[in-house]
């Protein structure tokens, strides 16, 4: 197998583990609003991703150093051609991580909520442009004999890619509703897993249109493969969901979550931007790669750090695997001590 082949996989290895990780991330910024009825129950949906988001934004970071060292031409078009969309994601992040960091330095129901606005924002944008960038890195773009982007920002927001945005950004709240109900306990898990429910009808029918739209446009036998089997985790997720079973719910979004994202990259390959304005502009695996001696020294690189850096992240992820509850998080002083009363309600779990 080449080594152009190699790296393709490795970043969308990379690509599925940023989207399962940080795709409840976004979810539980979305949700904040919604399930966060008081500022303790805020509290707690913060603090289950507290630990660990800044860990989940790492696959990001190296999908897109191991994308610039492994196939440059590539790197350079996207960046150059999706700059404005691919800085609205850069900027909902920063706004996120500092609102994270400063909702709690003023003791001001008012300061917390502005920052809350932040978390919701710096979540829901690029849990939506995700999709609208990969739905655009699949149906192709305008590019010339020199692989340079041609077109519009205006051409980037198509029907098809705006489908992928919206189903993105749904199954990311699906999937954060269901780690909330995996992790927290009482009422903020029982309204978690509620709303999974509820959630899953409405992802399970755009994801299904976004992938059959896909392999209409772009027939694939293994993307249909990975598509039909994403469709079916992602059904079993919901029912799971249903019957209160928060540990196989998550495995089924995970799961969902995992194969759709192969599945566009198997349907892709061996392309990695195609062109919309003449098959021979596209690029390629080939035509987009480094050099054979850079591809070399990057895999003995990522096969001495890459199992260090997975180790870690999971002993990270053991470390803080207890659920949360409202009864942990002390009363603001700036909240009136007669909140809303918080039931204990147990469900059974994985």
């Amino acid at each position: 197998m080449q080594l152009t082949t190699v790296w393709f996989g490795l970043i969308a290895i990379l690509w599925c583990g940023y989207f399962l990780l940080e795709g409840f991330d976004f979810g539980v910024g979305v949700l904040l609003p919604v399930i966060g009825r008081t500022e303790r129950q805020r509290r707690v949906l913060i603090n289950t991703i507290g630990p660990v988001w800044d860990g989940n934004e790492v696959w990001l970071v190296v999908a897109g150093g191991a994308t610039f060292a492994a196939f440059p031409e590539w790197y350079a078009t996207l960046f150059s051609g999706f700059y404005l969309p691919l800085l609205l994601i850069l900027l909902a992040l920063i706004v996120r991580g500092v609102a994270f960091e400063y909702r709690g330095k003023v003791d001001s129901a008012a300061w917390r909520r502005r920052w809350d606005i932040g978390i919701f924002v710096g979540s829901a944008v690029p849990a939506f442009l995700w999709g609208v960038a990969f739905g655009n890195i699949v149906r192709g773009v305008r590019l010339d004999a020199d692989h340079e982007y041609v077109g519009s920002f205006v051409d980037l927001l198509n029907p098809y890619a705006l489908l992928g945005g919206i189903t993105t950004l749904a199954l990311f709240t699906l999937h954060g509703a269901v780690f909330l109900a995996l992790k927290t306990d009482g009422e903020v898990r029982a309204r978690a897993g509620a709303l999974a429910v509820r959630l899953g009808l409405a992802a399970l029918l755009v994801a299904g249109g976004f992938l059959s739209w896909t392999q209409w446009m772009r027939t694939d036998l293994t993307g249909a493969v990975l598509s039909a089997a994403a469709a079916a985790s992602l059904a079993g997720g919901v029912g799971a969901a249903k019957l209160r079973r928060e540990g196989w719910a998550f495995v089924g979004t995970a799961a969902a979550i995992v194969l759709a994202t192969v599945a566009l990259f198997a349907t892709l390959f061996p392309e990695v931007l195609p062109s919309t304005v003449a098959a021979a502009n596209s690029l390629t695996v080939h035509n987009a790669s480094a050099t054979p001696y850079t591809l070399k020294i990057m895999t003995w690189v990522a096969a001495f750090c890459t199992p260090v850096v997975l180790a870690y992240q999971g002993w990270t992820y053991w470390v803080f695997r207890r659920r949360l509850r409202v009864e942990d998080i002390p009363q603001a002083a700036a909240e009136p001590a007669g909140g809303q009363t918080e039931a204990a309600v147990r469900q059974p779990g994985l």
